[in-house]
């Protein structure tokens, strides 16, 4: 399998570049320059592998070859999961008749990123060793991403991270997941700013060529690749275990930066038979708007109760763009300078009309998202945190009828304390591995939104080590 990136000015490269790489070098993103597809035997051949075994073959096209053989990803599938506190790893829970659960927080941070990062930084430590190379990781997170990220790459050899979060905007668990990880190859650093501002940071460190090889840069966002390829096992595990390839299905996922419903949406690309996507929004509801409206304009970041959600500029959105631009990376690349420049992006009206022909947006403020919790808990005795929730109330207002709905639930709702008790009257425990995180020491580095001294603590923290 060969990438290419999505505004077509970088050299394509194998899964291990992509992999270092993160951010193309044009600021595209690297998609394969394929789809793999399955036949409905191969698919019904996976029904009731154990997950890791199910995950190494969905993911066998998209990273094997070169520095990974099949048997290289089947051991680092199992290690992977073997640390989630689940038999199943991702169970399927029924609510009603046709809409389903899909639990991805029986990880290690209680979040859907771990399925994909604990992968990753497997990958991560087998390609650096086969390439005698190490990388520094540079991140932003509106909230569970950095968590799962640093949790992935603590105390690995060859591996430096640092991770970016909004001072503030995060749940406290979010951020003493992070800040509580006191590792010498970890760096968290609060910016005084929103989730966007940590993202563009990101991005401008990627583009400053100098800096991006002087640390050696690499990328765990879902800009990464491999973060998406991450995640299309568990859709695929959920879609099999309700009748698929012989039954469709739809999905909603409560979505901020886009990489987890792009990841349904690759599942579908390799021959799955999901029919319809639902795009779940907070109160920052620029997706919801472009799919009912085709209006893609950028607005100031909303606090909310759903705070992986607090994004106004979703990166995969690109990814899903190109696509349905045919591939032209010139008029995708165009597109987003735009977009950038203008603060609103200008998707053709055919291209809106062929997207919303598989996507449904969905969006709920902060009240409708506590009493969503409220009415979850009553009606079906389940017990879904804010971004879950809305998950669920997308599923129930726009699936079409007589499909099963898979509504992804992306996290415990012990991260969410403040909000559960708000709409309960609950303060969800902890699980027993994570029982004293109120207890522990934090460490993080404040920083302004500027991008000279976030390169100058990241640089310091790089070349600690250097003579």
């Amino acid at each position: 399998m060969r990438y290419g990136s999505t505004r077509g000015a970088a050299a394509p490269r194998a899964f291990d570049g992509v992999l270092l790489a993160g951010l193309a070098e044009d600021g595209g993103l690297f998609v394969p320059e394929s789809w793999p597809v399955f036949s409905p035997a191969e698919w019904r051949a996976m029904r009731g592998l154990p997950y890791a075994s199910l995950a190494a073959r969905v993911m066998e096209p998209f990273v094997c070859g070169g520095a990974v053989t099949f048997a290289d990803l089947q051991a680092m599938c199992r290690a992977a999961y073997r640390p989630f506190d689940h038999a199943a790893v991702v169970p399927l829970v029924q609510l009603d008749h046709d809409l389903f659960a899909l639990e991805l927080f029986h990880g290690p941070t209680l979040a859907f990123k771990d399925l994909a990062l604990q992968l990753a930084g497997q990958l991560f430590d087998h390609v650096l060793q086969a390439r005698d190379e190490r990388v520094t990781i540079i991140g932003a997170t509106s909230g569970d991403t950095g968590s799962a990220a640093i949790e992935a790459c603590r105390d690995r050899a060859r591996v430096d991270i640092a991770i970016l979060h909004p001072l503030g905007r995060t749940s406290e668990v979010q951020r003493r997941q992070m800040t509580t990880v006191l590792a010498q190859n970890v760096l968290n650093i609060a910016v005084q700013g929103t989730f966007d501002d940590c993202q563009d940071l990101v991005k401008a460190m990627f583009a400053d060529a100098p800096f991006r090889d002087e640390v050696r840069m690499s990328a765990v966002n879902s800009i990464n690749w491999a973060r998406i390829a991450g995640q299309i096992p568990y859709f695929v595990a959920a879609a099999l275990a309700l009748g698929a390839p012989d039954r469709p299905v739809a999905v909603s996922v409560p979505t901020g930066n886009f990489g987890n419903v792009l990841a349904a949406w690759a599942a579908r690309q390799m021959g799955l038979p999901i029919e319809r996507f639902i795009v779940g929004s907070n109160s920052n509801d620029i997706l919801s708007r472009f799919l009912a409206n085709n209006d893609m304009r950028m607005a100031g970041v909303i606090e909310t109760v759903s705070p992986s959600m607090d994004i106004q500029v979703s990166s995969n959105f690109e990814r899903l763009l190109f696509e349905f631009l045919h591939r032209d990376a010139t008029a995708t690349a165009q597109i987003m300078a735009d977009f950038r420049a203008t603060g609103q992006m200008a998707v053709p009206e055919p291209v809106w009309q062929a997207v919303r022909r598989e996507f449904t947006g969905f969006a709920l403020d902060d009240d409708a998202t506590l009493a969503e919790i409220t009415r979850i808990k009553q009606d079906y005795g389940y017990i879904a945190e804010p971004h879950t929730a809305i998950g669920i109330a997308a599923a129930r207002a726009c699936a079409p009828i007589g499909l099963p709905v898979i509504a992804a639930a992306t996290a415990h709702p012990a991260k969410f304390p403040d909000a559960m008790e708000r709409a309960i009257g609950i303060r969800p425990g902890l699980p027993t591995r994570l029982a004293h995180l109120y207890d522990r020491p934090e460490q993080f580095h404040r920083a302004p939104a500027a991008l000279a001294d976030i390169e100058t603590m990241i640089r310091r923290f790089a070349n600690r080590n250097s003579v």
